[in-house]
This record gives C-alpha cells, sequence and structure tokens, in this order.
C-alpha cells in the first residue's frame, strides 16, 4: 500500500502541472466553482451531491465518475460526507484531441454538450480503475526511463475503459424514452447543430429546420437536457473555437471568421462570457501543440 495522498509531476519546461493524482475527503475542495486550465478526471468513491456543471445541474452518488475540460465551468457539493480520487493532466502532456483516433474519448468523456458528463463506475470497470491508479502512483513515486510514456500508456487505458462504460450505459439511458416523439427531434437537433453551428447562431434558425415553433423546441430542450437551445449552439462554438486555439497557430481574427464571426472583439466577448477566459488567455494556459 502507499500512503503518499498526492502525486505531481511538472513540466520542467515552464514549471506547470502536466499530471497529478490525488485523494480527497471532505465537501470542500469543488465546493465552489472551478474553472481549470487541464482535464480533470473525478471519482466520487462515498458520498453523495449535486454537481453544477455549465448550465446543468446533477445529482450524484457513490461510485459516479466526472469528466471535465479544460475550463468548463463546474462544482461539487456534497449533501453525504465526500471520498474521492482526482486524476488531472494538462493537454500539453495528453492531448484528447490529437489521440482521439487511439481512445475514442473525445465527444464521450469530454467535450459532450448533450449527456451528462458522468459515468456509473461498475465491479468489473472498478477494479481496472485500482490497478491502473496504483500502477500510475508507483511510477510518480519512484520515476524511472520513459515515465512519461509509460504515464501515458496508463492514462489511455484509463480513459479508453470509462469510454467503454460510457457507451455501454448510453443505450440504456436513452431507452427510457425511445417511444416518444422528442428523441427524434433532439436527434435531428443534434445533427443540424452539428452541421450548422458555423453559419446559424439562432435558436429559431434550428426550429425552422425542425418545422416546430421556437418555444416548442425550446421545451424539449430544457427537458431532456436542462439547457436552451442557444446554450446548445454556444457550448458546440466554444468547443470547436478551444480546438483551434490548442490545436493551430490561427489568428483568433481567423477562428473568428471560421466560425461565423466577422467582428473578432465580438467573437472574443462571446468566447469570454462562455469560457470565462479571452481566446488569448486559453492559448497562452492551454497552450497550442506546436510539434
Amino acid at each position: 500500500m502507499l500512503n503518499q495522498d498526492t502525486f505531481t509531476l511538472v513540466d520542467p519546461l515552464n514549471g506547470n502541472l502536466a499530471f497529478k493524482l490525488f485523494s480527497f475527503t471532505g465537501n470542500s475542495h469543488f465546493d465552489h466553482v472551478q474553472r481549470l486550465n487541464y482535464f480533470s478526471v473525478i471519482w466520487i468513491q462515498q458520498g453523495s451531491g449535486k454537481a453544477k456543471v455549465d448550465f446543468s445541474e446533477y445529482e450524484f452518488e457513490k461510485d459516479d465518475m466526472f469528466f471535465f475540460t479544460p475550463y468548463q465551468p463546474f462544482m461539487i457539493q456534497g449533501i453525504k460526507e465526500l471520498e474521492g480520487i482526482v486524476l488531472d493532466f494538462h493537454p500539453n502532456f495528453f492531448c484528447i484531441h490529437r489521440h482521439h483516433q487511439e481512445i475514442a474519448c473525445n465527444g464521450v468523456l469530454f467535450n459532450n454538450i448533450y449527456n451528462p458528463p458522468f459515468v456509473k463506475v461498475d465491479e468489473i470497470a472498478r477494479q481496472t480503475f485500482e490497478v491502473v491508479l496504483t500502477q500510475m502512483k508507483l511510477e510518480l513515486q519512484a520515476p524511472a526511463l520513459a515515465q512519461y510514456e509509460q504515464l501515458v500508456a496508463y492514462l489511455k487505458i484509463f480513459l479508453i475503459t470509462a469510454s467503454r462504460l460510457k457507451v455501454a450505459q448510453q443505450p440504456q439511458a436513452q431507452q427510457d424514452y425511445a417511444d416518444k416523439k422528442e428523441p427524434f427531434i433532439l436527434q435531428n437537433l443534434k445533427d443540424f447543430i452539428e452541421i450548422h453551428f458555423k453559419t446559424k447562431h439562432s435558436a429559431s434558425d434550428y426550429a425552422d429546420m425542425l418545422n416546430i415553433s421556437p418555444k416548442t423546441l425550446a421545451k424539449i430542450a430544457k427537458t431532456h437536457f436542462n439547457k436552451t437551445v442557444t446554450d446548445l449552439i454556444s457550448e458546440r462554438i466554444v468547443i470547436e473555437a478551444k480546438r483551434e486555439l490548442y490545436l493551430t497557430n490561427k489568428s483568433v481574427k481567423e477562428i473568428a471568421h471560421d466560425l461565423g464571426y466577422d467582428d473578432e472583439y465580438y467573437f472574443s466577448r462571446f468566447f469570454k462570457n462562455n469560457a470565462d477566459v479571452s481566446p488569448q488567455m486559453y492559448r497562452e494556459t492551454v497552450g497550442f501543440a506546436r510539434g
């Protein structure tokens, strides 16, 4: 057994957090709004409460595991005393966008504006997670040759296991309203946003495409996603903007234009209102891969 509670790897180039694994007890760690410049995985091992994420609120309990992207606002409020494990990693340490084909977690665990940002850990997954986390701790406690590569390998196993769990659980959630009309509208809405989010930014545009009234669409979106249609459109635009800021060296003006904004300064205000940080600050703190 390892008695140490916190294991940290720092980027030697800039002194910033690269990778961190720690245990926590109590309800004060995440009881105020968090906007972290790295990916964060939080496994609630004991306790229950409510989590506020973006525009939604979720109830959680023991063995729920949350997944948060850089600058995604969240707050975890415990009702029963919380215990858990947190795994943080910076995009410069491991970029889920670049490794999407290998781990398939982008859009499943992270950057999914439609489904709850957590999975329920079952007994089989628990065994895998516990083994992988122990190996991570050993690697961080006694660094050796190719430490970075070894940690990335363990992280991939962890994320693949979680992705499989999420995919297996999604059909169950969808089954609850499989016979209703709303899911067809919702699927079409999701498809239309994915196709048109760069050019159509108004909720009424999507209501027109779906041949329903804006009021009806708003009610359906609120019922099933606990978000407005405008929230969904905005979140999708911000996800794309973050990818461009991180993965490319395009100027903010170019990115704004690609996303349908002629006014760079209006786009910057829009991004800051939704990400709580300016596009330039996001790029500087999260960084784009220059390799």
